[in-house]
């Protein structure tokens, strides 16, 4: 079985990868803008370089991972030889904003198409991916997409209506972590830690952290409380961070990022 992607960018070369791992070099195929790049982001990923009409007559499943106001575009391109195929294909879109309906008035009803949306961690196998399907696709394409990214972290449906909110919390949220890592790192810095140290404390904190929630079950609050001890120094920092607003903070930027994936959606 193969696999095939469509730009080779940060986010699709990362996924690339991810399928490499999971099924084979052999079994990837990618195409870029000219043959000069394919040939360069294939050689860089693993994979193996191709074209758009290889891909589209032989390819399970088809990434396409370029802008998305070349969605349709690519998607004409390829249209013939879809239409064309007797045997299973489903093409999968990893471009924000990109409704499924306008990608199957491009390809046609009856070619099966996901729209998913990811996050860059899936780079080292523990991103998290969400996806939604055209009424043309199956179980078996979901089968078939599962395999694929199966080396790339988390993968959950939900309702197209729900993907702006979503990737609002696991698309954008990569950043505001990030952001919280260098902040607790500059604190740590300032408590007279080298920067190396800090950075290494602050990051495998949240690391183990967020393991801590995946695994136990527990509500983030109640898994807080249990670090708490009464009139200690993790207390004193929950009621300055409450002081400054953080969790509204957070959430403003999560509703920020939403409204923008909204109005992307619509250009």
């Amino acid at each position: 079985m193969k696999y095939g992607f469509i730009g080779g960018g940060n986010m699709g070369g990362a996924m690339a990868l991810a399928c490499q791992r999971a099924v084979g070099a052999d079994n990837v195929l990618l195409v870029d803008r000219d043959e000069e790049t394919t040939a360069r982001l294939a050689n860089s990923l693993g994979v193996t370089t191709s074209s758009y009409d290889e891909i589209a007559k032989e390819c399970r499943l088809i990434f396409v991972g370029v802008k998305p106001n070349l969605v349709a575009q690519v998607l004409s391109l390829l249209r013939p030889a879809l239409q064309a195929r007797e045997d299973d294909v489903a093409v999968v879109s990893i471009a924000a904003g990109v409704k499924i309906e306008d990608m199957c008035a491009v390809v046609g009803d009856n070619i099966p198409v996901i729209r998913m949306m990811q996050n860059t961690p899936v780079a080292l196998g523990e991103g998290m991916m969400i996806y939604a399907l055209s009424d043309a696709a199956d179980e078996d394409d979901v089968a078939e997409l599962k395999l694929a990214m199966s080396c790339a972290g988390r993968l959950d449906a939900i309702a197209e209506d729900k993907i702006d909110a979503a990737t609002a919390v696991m698309g954008c949220g990569p950043a505001f972590a990030y952001q919280f890592v260098e902040a607790l790192a500059d604190g740590g810095v300032a408590c007279g830690l080298t920067r190396a140290q800090a950075q290494l404390y602050a990051a495998q904190m949240l690391a183990g952290a967020a393991q801590m929630v995946l695994q136990t079950g527990k509500h983030p609050g109640e898994l807080k409380d249990a670090v708490c001890s009464p009139g200690g120094s993790t207390i004193e920092g929950v009621y300055a961070l409450e002081q400054a607003g953080f969790r509204s903070a957070v959430m403003d930027a999560v509703i920020a990022s939403y409204e923008k994936n909204k109005l992307l959606g619509k250009k």
